[in-house]
């Protein structure tokens, strides 16, 4: 990435090495996106709800994503990626402040997650040198906690710049996969990462489809990265991008997601999957169930749910469920019967679903 940022007048979209489309600005600083006529023969729509596959000019809206379109938004980091965004280009002269979202994605270029890059492409991507995650968390630390802004900023960057969420994480290539690995934040307790780890597991007997997790050094939670496979990226879209939600406020109900995701999917088992990732996120406390807390992939020309992530008890919004159930913050289990009887599961399919959840959350 040069450390002179240049104008850019139109910024190329591409999936797998094809070319998707084109994004410009209007002169009201919105994002502007046309999809390539190739791409329109023989591609997909890149996010169904709000870029249909047709011969047009898409404009996005002004919120809320400060003009951007959801899909793309996904690929800009949040949390923990835009504080080393911000912070590696502040040590190197650059005003954070005046970039506009095609300098924004432009950034991101190759490196993001899922499988949309950006041309011109100004990431830098580079492995790390050291795979010592001791080093690697005390420098997460210092970031948050000081202004530290020395060589683990640099490691940090390179190895995490697109990544979302609140605590410090890595993308990391060990034994020639693909992992992401996070670390304690300022205010996380000392074993966060055994306690995802049991989570994950926890998870996947209760019969939710999970990435393959590990716990690193005895304390470090790593995931295997659902975007990618050995011979290519996976689109992936968060509901937040899907349904153009804000992730940062309570913006959905479970309802809406499930109805989003039958409609995207056309798969009463993808919905059933859904059903019982919120029953978990209940039984179990998780109420940081934002609109980014969930994915969706299109692979081999369908639309899937993506595997769980995220999924440990954590304080929502105002102490309440951030996607609420039934309209409620704070649900009780007859509102987990409602939902599915709106959304048309079988009561008995629901009730077998909550009483297995429950159960084995509650040993």
């Amino acid at each position: 990435m040069p450390l002179g940022i240049s104008k850019i007048e139109r910024l190329e979209v591409y999936c797998n090495q094809e070319k998707v489309g084109v994004l410009a600005l209007t002169h009201e600083n919105l994002c502007a996106f046309q999809y390539d006529a190739a791409f329109l023969q023989n591609g997909f729509s890149i996010s169904p709800f709000h870029l249909p596959l047709e011969r047009k000019v898409f404009v996005a809206k002004p919120n809320p994503f400060s003009g951007n379109f959801g899909v793309f938004n996904d690929s800009l980091p949040d949390g923990w990626g835009s504080l080393l965004l911000d912070r590696y280009l502040k040590k190197n002269g650059i005003e954070v402040d005046k970039l506009n979202q095609l300098q924004r994605l432009a950034i991101i270029g190759s490196s993001g997650r899922g499988a949309l890059e950006y041309v011109p492409d100004w990431s830098i991507t580079e492995k790390a040198t050291t795979h010592d995650l001791n080093i690697l968390a005390k420098d997460a630390e210092k970031i948050l906690l000081t202004k530290y802004h020395g060589n683990g900023l640099d490691i940090l960057f390179k190895n995490g710049a697109s990544s979302g969420g609140a605590r410090p994480k890595v993308f990391l290539k060990i034994k020639n996969e693909e992992w992401l690995i996070k670390f304690k934040s300022s205010a996380d307790p000392p074993n966060i990462g055994k306690t995802e780890y049991d989570y994950s597991i926890l998870a996947q007997q209760c019969g939710i489809k999970m990435p393959l997790t590990c716990l690193f050094e005895k304390r470090y939670f790593g995931v295997q990265r659902f975007d990618r496979n050995a011979t290519k990226r996976i689109h992936t879209i968060s509901a937040a991008g899907l349904l153009n939600a804000d992730y940062r406020i309570p913006s959905l109900d479970y309802e809406m997601l499930l109805r989003a995701c039958f409609l995207l999917t056309k798969n009463m088992e993808e919905v059933l999957q859904l059903y019982r990732i919120m029953v978990f996120n209940v039984a179990i406390g998780n109420k940081d169930d934002h609109a980014k807390n969930f994915s969706f992939q299109f692979e081999n020309g369908q639309w899937k749910l993506s595997p769980a992530y995220d999924l440990l008890p954590s304080s929502g919004f105002n102490g309440n469920h951030t996607t609420t159930i039934n309209g409620k913050g704070t649900p009780d289990e007859e509102d987990l019967l409602i939902v599915a009887k709106k959304i048309g599961i079988a009561e008995r399919t629901a009730c077998s679903i909550k009483k297995e959840i429950y159960a084995l959350c509650r040993k």
